[in-house]
């Protein structure tokens, strides 16, 4: 049974928790849960650390994070694909992300200097100069999803060790084992006492959690409804959210390249079975290429290796819940062109179209392999179409034209715009999140750091400029 980590070293509860593979059901190992006097040591050790690190024992931390994570590689993707269900080849992807992720805060703490502004712009304020740094607000909880079971909780530790700030971190239950073993890498370095503590905590108990002032910030990934709740439940908390989406691609009329846009939407609709926030799940093709397209989109999702490309979704609730969307859209009208089947926790993937407005799988996030697919007379009401939604995080739009990139990146209402590829690009290092049901504030090295602490400003007097 692994360990979890409070304020630093390894503990155990009395609560097991057992994780299981979601494609054969079987036992990838155990943790067990934190118990409410090991949670208060956690927070109350955080409450206690010195913000007195310096940019070289951040950066320096980070950089060990990055090379222990790289030198266990396999192990670690092994790992992800066991108790995740997620195929080899992204599980490896996520690893090599993370690795990134925390070699890029490395850099980012040696960065983090703050900015000089002369005030002498105004005539009374002649011999001023300002000083603005960002501090920490305070230790931060990290709610992590069980999609990215390592890099998703790496967006939210790399950020907070690269400002100095302690942090909790709560790893999905469905997928902890990965946590802790990054937890175990953290564990081996010099870090202050109540720096970092990974907990396993059951989700009925996590709202005193939330509500602990001595966490001053929350940063949660997650579902919407929960985020709201997270949101409404701590209006006088900093609070990140990160909640999904629908994201969607639009095929545009200049668009040539029918066979790529194909493959990169089959791909990328489908990839660990669609459990991604940026899988694509709304397509737009302009009508001109709506028979070439669609036929062509097809042919690439049945060419689809189901066991190396997508796997299953987590669990069988997920499964009967998508199941349930397809059919709900069959029965208001859609049609099936692909897919539509399910054998345990793994769903055919499916293509759909002619699917009204209304019906979940156009609505909602489905978070599983199924594409909507729906053809537009032009680009611009491609772009309506794209707007259409409760979400809004990425959305990609295959065309060449520079005139209607800039007019893509004008008119939607997403927090990142894809330009000749789908929206489930992701660069670790740029800011990312959304608007709308998609959430708030970015994370994103940088971006996660802005949010994690506030501006401070020291006025100089009597300085000779």
């Amino acid at each position: 049974m692994l360990p979890f980590y409070v304020a630093g070293r390894p503990a155990t509860g009395n609560e097991v928790l057992t994780v299981r593979n979601p494609s054969s059901g079987s036992v990838v190992g155990s943790t067990s849960y934190a118990s409410e006097s090991q949670v208060e040591e956690a927070v109350a050790a955080a409450s206690r650390v010195p913000l007195d690190l310096t940019a070289a024992d951040r950066a320096a931390a980070l950089d060990e994070i990055s090379r222990q994570l790289s030198a266990r590689a396999a192990e670690i993707a092994a790992l992800i694909t066991a108790e995740n269900g997620k195929p080899a080849k992204w599980a490896s992807g996520e690893v090599n992300r993370a690795v990134s992720t925390f070699r890029w805060a490395a850099e980012e703490a040696r960065r983090f200097s703050g900015d000089l502004q002369r005030l002498d712009t105004d005539p009374a304020a002649a011999g001023r100069i300002a000083l603005v740094r960002r501090v920490p607000r305070g230790p931060v909880l990290g709610i992590a999803p069980f999609n990215f079971p390592l890099n998703l909780v790496a967006h939210k530790v790399a950020p907070a060790l690269a400002v100095g700030t302690p942090i909790i971190v709560k790893p999905a239950p469905a997928t902890p084992l990965t946590a802790l073993l990054l937890g175990e890498i953290m564990a081996g370095l010099d870090l202050p006492p109540g720096m970092f503590s990974v907990l396993p905590v059951p989700n009925d108990r996590m709202p005193s959690l939330v509500a602990d002032p001595r966490l001053p910030v929350v940063s949660f990934t997650g579902s919407g409804p929960v985020g709201a709740q997270i949101r409404a439940a701590v209006p006088a908390k900093h609070v990140t959210l990160e909640l999904g989406g629908n994201a969607a691609a639009l095929v545009a009329a200049d668009w040539d390249d029918l066979d790529h846009a194909a493959q990169r939407i089959a791909t990328f609709g489908n990839y660990q079975a669609g459990q991604s926030c940026i899988a694509v799940q709304r397509v737009f093709v302009h009508a001109r290429h709506r028979e070439a397209f669609t036929a062509k989109l097809v042919a690439a999702v049945e060419a689809l290796d189901v066991a190396a490309e997508v796997g299953p979704v987590i669990d069988n609730r997920a499964a009967d819940r998508i199941e349930q969307w397809i059919e709900e859209a069959v029965t208001k009208g859609a049609r099936i062109l692909t897919g539509g089947t399910r054998e345990g926790t793994t769903v055919t993937p499916t293509v759909l179209t002619d699917v009204p407005a209304d019906a979940k799988v156009n609505a909602e996030e489905v978070f599983g392999p199924v594409l909507v697919v729906t053809a537009v007379d032009s680009d611009e009401e491609g772009l309506a179409a794209i707007n259409a939604s409760a979400y809004g995080l990425q959305a990609g739009v295959f065309t060449r034209r520079l005139d209607l990139a800039f007019t893509a990146h004008r008119r939607l209402q997403v927090g990142g715009v894809i330009i000749g590829d789908v929206p489930s690009f992701r660069a670790d290092q740029m800011p990312y999140g959304g608007v709308k049901g998609s959430g708030s504030g970015r994370e994103g090295v940088a971006s996660a750091m802005e949010d994690y602490t506030e501006p401070r400003v020291m006025v100089l007097t009597g300085v000779d400029l």
